[in-house]
């Protein structure tokens, strides 16, 4: 199944959208909803929490007072960390019960408001967030809370802003007009990349690229590169292997193809197969089919066998390399970042070449291997230029 996360500041409308993600057919599993249920009268959470914090917290129904409780642990910092210690392991607890129930072919929306802040982002095949202008929901929080200005604002200030959701952020949904804006946001997410990204992660299948398009220097490539590296890291956990943005997007100032090259370094060919290929399926990273390997340099010195997975996400195409430690592979893609990254004329060069090769030869077969003669000769640059810096992967 798919399993999105889905968070958003205090007032940005991360309700709304579930709401809608519901009638479209998700599954959504509410955090907030968990983390009261809970602590409900009878539970062993609500036992635990007065044990804690005494009966001062209850209601005059025997229920969890929350107000009570949250004046009581917003600024103190070791209560807060006890009571989430009560309450979050039992939310974690009963969202993989509800997962399991879901059926194999769903797409699972886990709504937790403090996703970005308790470091929950890795764990999902997507991220979305809500961004609202912060005026627009403290008016929202006003109108539909009754806050005053001073409680919202202490509540958005205890969040995390909105850079942080957004260096998280798979997909952010801007939700500073009407309702309607924003259901035709959600209603395109669902039709033309959560559907299909379900569809690709049930069936093990990678988004592939047929036609060369160059697409020009985008700044948040890195940031996408580190999400996605966090996502492996996560996925092939307890696994602790060297993870590298390789290819033209890991070089600033390069027009690229719209692609995230990563490289995964393992121990042996056969440690990338079995458990760990089966680990980066499961995450949306199914393998290519096929027997794969890099063109060696200097020509005719032998194929440089590799495997190679995707991404199930159609919103976000990506080769992952996975290469042998140390191998001429794995040596030859770092050097050659790092030599393109350290030198400007050899990388104007490049660009030339690639908008040159793009219009010419559209084709991703074609492209590739017309590359290959100008890499031949950035390859002998780059080793001197190795040799001379004492540069070492």
């Amino acid at each position: 199944m798919l399993r999105v996360g889905l968070t958003g500041g205090i007032g940005s409308g991360k309700s709304a959208v579930a709401r809608r993600l519901v009638e479209l057919g998700a599954v959504v599993i509410d955090a907030d909803l968990l983390a009261r249920e809970v602590v409900a009268p009878g539970t062993e959470g609500l036992a635990e929490v007065v044990a804690a914090f005494s009966d001062r917290v209850l209601d005059a129904d025997g229920a969890l007072d929350r107000a009570a409780m949250g004046e009581l642990v917003f600024a103190d910092e070791p209560a807060r960390r006890r009571l989430e210690s009560i309450i979050h392991g039992r939310v974690r607890a009963r969202t993989v019960e509800l997962t399991a129930a879901a059926p194999p072919d769903a797409v699972v929306v886990n709504d937790v408001p403090l996703l970005v802040e308790v470091g929950l982002a890795p764990a999902y095949h997507l991220v979305v967030v809500v961004r609202t202008e912060v005026e627009t929901r403290l008016a929202r929080l006003a109108r539909d809370r009754g806050m005053s200005r001073a409680e919202a604002q202490r509540r958005i200030a205890a969040q995390a802003d909105d850079a942080r959701r957004a260096a998280a952020a798979d997909v952010v949904l801007a939700n500073d007009g009407a309702l309607e804006q924003l259901h035709a946001a959600v209603d395109a997410l669902w039709r033309d990349r959560l559907v299909p990204f379900e569809i690709n992660v049930r069936h093990r299948r990678a988004v592939r690229m047929d036609q060369v398009q160059l697409a020009e220097p985008d700044p948040t490539w890195p940031q996408q590169y580190a999400r996605l590296a966090d996502r492996i890291r996560h996925a092939i956990a307890p696994d602790d292997l060297r993870i590298d943005h390789i290819g033209s997007t890991a070089v600033a100032g390069l027009a690229a193809k719209n692609v995230i090259d990563i490289q995964l370094s393992v121990p042996s060919l056969a440690e990338a197969d079995g458990v760990l290929a089966e680990r980066l399926a499961k995450a949306g990273f199914p393998a290519l089919p096929g027997q794969w390997w890099d063109s060696p340099r200097p020509a005719g010195s032998g194929r440089w066998e590799k495997r190679l997975h995707g991404s199930a996400d159609p919103g976000r195409p990506v080769h992952l390399h996975v290469r042998v430690t140390g191998s001429p592979g794995w040596r030859y893609a770092l050097l050659m970042r790092d030599h393109l990254r350290a030198d400007p004329d050899q990388r104007a060069a490049y660009l030339a070449l690639k908008r040159e090769l793009a219009a010419s030869a559209p084709d991703v077969g074609t492209y590739a291997t017309a590359k290959d003669p100008w890499f031949d000769e950035e390859h002998l640059r780059a080793e001197e230029w190795a040799a001379r810096t004492g540069w070492r992967p």
